[in-house]
């Protein structure tokens, strides 16, 4: 597809279409500076956006950003809502009671799991590191060799 010539062309009288994308640009970029997309579920949203980004130089950084937003496995409580007419009430009260029951059996597992992510992320940011302080190394060697090499005249 040719991006002078596109195959579909929406447009309005009067509206300016990249007046409105830089606008919206914009408006992202200050929330994103702001901290408004550091949410969990922002985090789990961005996983796809990372398969657009392999190849980019920031693939690596972003994923273990989206991995530090979303490494804990939330084990607190949440609202147990029951639709089911007259019985709602007593459905909510057994749904509770298993619950209960449940968090008190997976409580540890959880907690265990916790640990375990957030050692496998700090473990992936150490190599991450390492490798980029080894890479940046090894250019910086190369670079030196072939100055070393070069005649001295160029």
């Amino acid at each position: 597809m040719n991006p002078e010539n596109p195959a579909i062309s929406i447009g309005a009288d009067g509206i300016d279409a990249g007046a409105v994308v830089a606008q919206i640009q914009a408006e992202v970029a200050r929330k994103r500076a702001a901290g408004a997309y550091d949410e969990a579920r922002v985090a789990r949203a961005e996983r796809n956006n990372l398969l657009t980004l392999k190849d980019d130089a920031s693939f690596m950084e972003q994923y273990l950003l989206c991995l530090r937003q979303i490494v804990a496995v939330d084990i607190n409580d949440f609202e147990i809502i029951e639709k089911r007419g007259r019985f709602a009430p007593a459905l909510v009260r057994l749904k509770k009671t298993i619950w209960k029951l449940l968090k008190f059996y997976t409580y540890r597992l959880w907690s265990q799991q916790n640990q375990v992510n957030g050692l496998v992320v700090t473990a992936l940011e150490g190599m991450e590191d390492q490798t980029a302080s080894k890479l940046a190394a090894l250019e910086q060697r190369i670079a030196e060799l072939e100055a070393q090499t070069r005649p001295h005249g160029s």
